[in-house]
Order: structure tokens, then sequence, then C-alpha cells
């Protein structure tokens, strides 16, 4: 009853939040019953509020990690769904009031940084060169590839997009809602509105699609999903190193690199940073500083090699100098 009145009324009335956060919630507690069931040895009808202790809590976050191989950012976003729901429960059912507050206060785990990885404009420009554009599918995936650059969208945000939030006239706009639910304006380039407005026109031809329908399709006319965006990225960047461009690749490329991509470039380019935050959708400009630290470490390594510093081999030791231990010694005689 309190876990159908959160997912239902709670998340999406009172907090209202995005369809994308309660699902994700949703699969949080999905996959938590099934662990019930599988591991604890619990049957569906015996899971009740009195079963879930701080214990246990622990252990499925335990077996998200070990067993599943959950990252450590996966296992922290598993228990801010926990830590929602028991506050929720704290306030509607006061008798539980000590158990959720022991939930609430598991700490999150810290996760290390992880390396920023992107593409330099060359392998940004070697990327958008695979798809082959003679065919309907390598257009669409062209004009994918060309517009999750351009406006460092989300995948998610890619995902969601319909026709109708695209002006393709001069100035060229795409409107997106990001998290949160805020809404963000982005530009984009000439010649990207020129590539999508030409992909946009074949695809009306082609499905007789509507203002409202999702701007990139699979092959059964459903809107592609965030795994399928990453499976074409991940086609595009095996091609790559395949036709010799993998030296523009320093380690795994997602669709989330892409947007690394264009804020490092914007950052180069000479924006500034509070540009680059509402560029891309963030609500702090102290988000966005970690791409001015990584400019700035390249810039780093590129005065480094342009400019070794010369130094000597062996740096003589100053207790071996008997003049000099002599002369402090008088110093104060």
């Amino acid at each position: 009853m309190l876990l159908t009145s959160f997912l239902s009324k709670h998340l999406p009335g009172q907090r209202n939040v995005s369809t994308n956060t309660v699902i994700s919630y949703r699969d949080n507690f999905k996959l938590f019953i099934h662990y019930c069931m599988d591991v604890q040895g619990l049957s569906l009808k015996n899971i009740q509020m009195r079963c879930i202790d701080r214990n246990m809590v622990f252990e499925y976050l335990g077996w998200l990690e070990n067993t599943r191989g959950c990252s450590v950012s996966t296992r922290n976003q598993r228990l801010a769904a926990f830590k929602s729901f028991f506050h929720y429960v704290s306030t509607e059912k006061p008798d539980y009031l000590f158990q959720c507050q022991q939930i609430i206060s598991i700490p999150m785990k810290k996760a290390a940084n992880k390396v920023m990885n992107y593409l330099s404009p060359d392998g940004i420009h070697s990327l958008l060169m695979q798809p082959d554009t003679k065919t309907w599918k390598g257009r669409r995936d062209h004009a994918l590839l060309v517009l999750l650059y351009d406006a460092a969208l989300r995948v998610q945000e890619l995902s969601d997009l319909q026709i109708h939030v695209l002006r393709l006239e001069s100035p060229a706009v795409v409107q997106v809602v990001g998290k949160g639910r805020k809404t963000r304006t982005i530009p984009l380039g000439e010649k990207t509105a020129r590539i999508v407005g030409d992909y946009i026109l074949e695809l009306k031809e082609r499905t007789h699609s509507t203002p409202s329908s999702s701007l990139f399709q699979n092959s059964r006319g459903s809107k592609l999903t965030r795994v399928g965006v990453s499976e074409i990225l991940d086609k595009y960047v095996v091609m790559m190193k395949e036709n010799g461009f993998s030296r523009y690749i320093t380690g795994p490329i997602s669709p989330h690199s892409l947007r690394h991509s264009k804020a490092i470039h914007l950052l180069q380019s000479g924006v500034p940073l509070i540009y680059i935050r509402d560029y891309l959708g963030h609500s702090s400009v102290t988000t966005t500083e970690i791409y001015a630290r990584v400019d700035a470490e390249e810039k780093r390594k590129a005065v480094e090699n342009a400019y070794p510093v010369q130094s000597q081999e062996k740096i003589p030791k100053w207790e071996k100098d008997k003049d000099l231990l002599e002369w402090l010694t008088n110093l104060c005689s």
C-alpha cells in the first residue's frame, strides 16, 4: 500500500518529479522485491515493512555491488530511492519512524573520480564521417550524432525529443526538457539545422510522422531508447577504430562523452563558463567548473611538452658541504 501510494501519487503528484525518475525508483523496488524472494527466501506476501530494516538494506546494497557488479554510483542511486521512500513512510506512518530513521541515515558510498572521456575536434569529425549517408539508416544516425554533439544533449533528452521542439529557421534552436523538468533553449549551428531539417523531411515522407512524433525512431516506428542510442554510437566508434582513427579514442566513448566534448570545445573557444552552464542545463556553475579543470590540465601538459624544464642531473647534498657547515656553526658564535 505504501509503495503503491509513493510511486503513483506522492512522486508525480506532490513532488512533481519526471516520469524517468518514477521509472528509476520503480525499477529499484522491482529489483529489491526479486532480491527479497531469491536471496532472502521471502515469499511475495511476506514482504512487509517490519522485514525491511537497516541490515537488510545494507545486505541488498552489497548484493548489488558484489553479485550484480553494479558501480558505486548505481549503488548510491538505489540507496537514494530508499531514502526518499522511507522519508515518505516516516510522515505517513509515524509508528515506523525509528526504523525509517535508521535507513535514512545510511551514508552514501564515496566513489572514485572517473576520468572524463571526450573527443577532440578532429575526433568528432572522424566520428561523424562514419555513417553511410547513402542509406536511410545512415542518414538518421548521422543526424542523431550531429544533434547529440552540437546541442550537448543528455541521452535521455535526445531520446525524448519530438519533431515540434525544433525550429530550423534562422536562428535555429531546439527546446529541451532536462533534469528536474527544467526547460532550456539551445541554439543550433546552421549546418546542424540543415542536416536535421533534411532528415525530418525524409522522415515525414517515409513514416507520415506528425509534429508530436519522436524525432529519432527505430525500425518499428517507436522512439529510440537510451540503449538504442548507445548501441548506434558504439557501432560507429568500432568503425572508427577499424578505419584507422583509434588515435582519437583514449577510453570508453558513451553518448555523454559527446556532451563532454562539446563543453570542452566551447571552453577552448573562449565561451565563458556561465554561458556553458546554461547551454548544458546545469543548476550551478560549480558543476560546470569540472570542464575548466580538465581544460587547464590539458594546457599544463601542452606547456610542459613545449617547454621542457632543464634541471641538474644531481643535486649536491648540503650536509656534505664542510665549508657550509662550518659557516653555519660559527654564524652565531
